[in-house]
């Protein structure tokens, strides 16, 4: 997904950390070993070094607050990830503006190493997350720096507008109420595995219609999606299934321990927001044969 270079970007709708160390991932860290499976498969490079040189505290001290005014237009999305995310966050914030009723825009914080949140420590260990406490994304761009400089890893516009653009969607579960109905529970046609399949679905949807969504000038932001950025979309919803996680990490898939959906159901969720809109994507309504 590129952006058209005359696209003005309004980074008000995002803020930029700097200053926060890296969290170790080694002790109990089996959750940033996980993190770094998803990141392998989702990227197609063997990130499994990171676990040995990822160190530091997971403090937050000296946390500042950067000014965005370097990212001004689409010809600097296209060119550097956290005008990048800029970029697709205010294209995303336009399009849900006009889909829910009594829309209002989450947070987005971008850091660098890690940062505190009121959900706990953000850290590239951890990886993207919505905290609902606060209603705030929050990504570490500077993996993707690192994914690229130190490991040769694409971590091309398409995997990071992904993300973004899938914690997004837990924020349009929040304001609709269906997060709140999430409870424990793991398998199949879990609470848990619904709100990621929406999550996906409400991501496809914001894909399918993001080359007509428009700045102010009534530039659209994003180009029309090409048939390979379809196949690479699909094939990142599948690298994050959770049955292609357990078998990467040398497990039986477990059907009952999944928590974000499996390959197949991700991409179909992605898929069904992409073909029917939003309002394709109500995953908690559906039978468990038809997740």
């Amino acid at each position: 997904m590129t952006f058209n270079d005359d696209a003005n970007i309004d980074t008000s709708k995002v803020r930029r950390r700097r200053g926060g160390k890296t969290m170790a991932i080694g002790g109990g860290g089996a959750l940033g070993v996980i993190v770094l499976l998803l990141a392998s498969q989702l990227l197609g490079v063997d990130l499994s070094p990171l676990a040995g040189v990822l160190g530091g505290g997971t403090g937050s001290g000296g946390d500042q607050v950067v000014d965005m005014s370097d990212c001004k237009t689409g010809a600097d999305a296209n060119a550097d990830d956290d005008c990048r995310m800029a970029a697709a966050a205010d294209s995303l914030d336009t399009f849900w503006g006009t889909q829910v009723r009594g829309y209002r825009a989450p947070g987005v914080t971008l850091y660098s190493g890690a940062t505190q949140s009121p959900c706990g420590t953000a850290s590239s260990a951890v990886g993207p997350f919505y905290c609902p406490t606060d209603e705030t994304i929050y990504v570490d761009t500077a993996f993707f720096a690192t994914l690229r400089s130190d490991f040769g890893a694409t971590a091309g516009p398409l995997a990071q507008m992904y993300v973004l653009a899938h914690e997004w969607g837990h924020h349009i579960s929040n304001l609709t109420g269906t997060l709140q109905n999430v409870g424990r529970d793991t398998g199949p046609a879990s609470g848990s595995v619904r709100l990621e399949l929406q999550a996906d679905c409400y991501a496809g949807a914001w894909v399918r219609d993001a080359s007509t969504v428009a700045d102010a000038n009534g530039t659209p932001f994003l180009k029309p999606v090409t048939q390979a950025e379809m196949r690479d979309a699909m094939d990142a919803a599948a690298a994050v299934g959770d049955d292609n996680i357990q078998q990467s990490a040398g497990q039986r898939v477990n059907p009952e321990g999944l928590t974000h959906g499996s390959s197949a159901q991700r991409q179909r969720w992605f898929q069904t927001g992409y073909q029917g809109g939003a309002g394709a994507c109500d995953t908690f309504g559906v039978s468990a044969e038809r997740l």
